[in-house]
């Protein structure tokens, strides 16, 4: 089953399910990058407010993603990530998640409207005049 991706606005949306597996996690950086180019949105906001564990290959890929995202032109946030999350996380390296980070979804879909708004939009389309 795959996870889902909503569009709010020029925002993508999507919530990790506590048992996401190796697969789903693949499955969800190619949705989300065929669905950031295809509806030309701005960036993709990761709840991860149900997981309980991050493991080291979620967190490169969810990692890669991010990085994937910018290349694209977009913004991409972590959102909702518990205490227990983040101690592991920074115990197992401060460079293993290299994405900005949001305290909740709300934070998330801020962020990157602003740095949309500071950059003043997507890096590929024309500036308006």
């Amino acid at each position: 089953m795959r996870v889902p991706i909503l569009k709010l606005g020029r925002v993508l949306l999507t919530s990790l399910p506590a048992n996401l597996t190796d697969q789903q996690v693949m499955d969800l950086q190619i949705d989300a990058l065929a669905l950031l180019r295809d509806d030309r949105a701005d960036g993709l906001v990761i709840d991860i407010t149900a997981v309980d564990v991050v493991d080291s290959y979620m967190a490169r890929v969810l990692s890669e993603t991010a990085k994937m995202v910018g290349i694209m032109g977009g913004v991409a946030v972590l959102a909702g990530m518990r205490p227990p999350v983040a101690l592991t996380l920074v115990e197992m390296g401060p460079d293993l998640i290299r994405m900005d980070t949001a305290f909740d979804l709300e934070g998330g879909v801020a962020k990157v409207q602003r740095a949309m708004a500071t950059r003043g939009g997507r890096l590929d389309e024309p500036p308006e005049v």
